[in-house]
C-alpha cells in the first residue's frame, strides 16, 4: 500500500510540475464594442461606444478611424502614440482626443499592470471602426 501511494504522489508531482512548465498563452488585448447608433440629424454618420483592455506588456498596433475618437481612461498606465507627436502617458482619469485620420496606438506603461479604455467614436456609416495604418 506505501508503494501505491508513494507512486501516486510521484505521479501527482510530475502532472504538477509538467502543467507549471507548460508555456502560457501571451494576454493579447480585448477591445469590446458596447453600441453603436445612427448620430440623429446627420446622415451617414454613427456613434459606437466601446472599449480596450489592454493586459501588462500589450499594444494595439498603429491604425486610424474613419472619424472622431473620444477617450478616457478607466484603469492603470496607457502610452498613446500619435505618429508626429510625442509619447502621451494617460493614467485613470485622463481622456484623449483622436481627430479622424489619425495614426495611433495604444501601449500598456511597460511595468505597469495594464489598463483599461474607453471611447466614443463618431465615424461614416458603414465603414469599418478600424484600419491599420501602414
Amino acid at each position: 500500500m506505501k508503494l501505491i501511494h508513494s507512486a501516486l504522489i510521484a505521479v501527482i508531482a510530475l502532472t504538477v510540475n509538467a502543467a507549471a512548465d507548460e508555456p502560457k498563452a501571451s494576454a493579447q488585448p480585448v477591445r469590446t464594442l458596447f453600441e453603436r447608433h445612427d448620430q440623429s440629424g446627420v446622415p451617414g454618420k454613427e456613434i459606437v461606444i466601446g472599449s480596450a483592455m489592454l493586459p501588462a506588456d500589450t499594444s494595439i498596433g498603429y491604425h486610424t478611424h474613419p472619424g472622431d475618437e473620444a477617450g478616457y481612461v478607466l484603469k492603470g498606465t496607457l502610452i498613446l502614440k500619435t505618429r508626429g507627436q510625442p509619447d502621451r502617458t494617460l493614467k485613470a482619469g485622463d481622456s484623449f482626443f483622436n481627430p479622424r485620420g489619425a495614426e495611433h496606438s495604444l501601449v500598456a506603461a511597460p511595468g505597469g499592470d495594464g489598463g483599461t479604455a474607453v471611447s466614443a467614436w463618431i465615424i461614416d456609416k458603414g465603414q469599418p471602426l478600424a484600419t491599420p495604418a501602414p
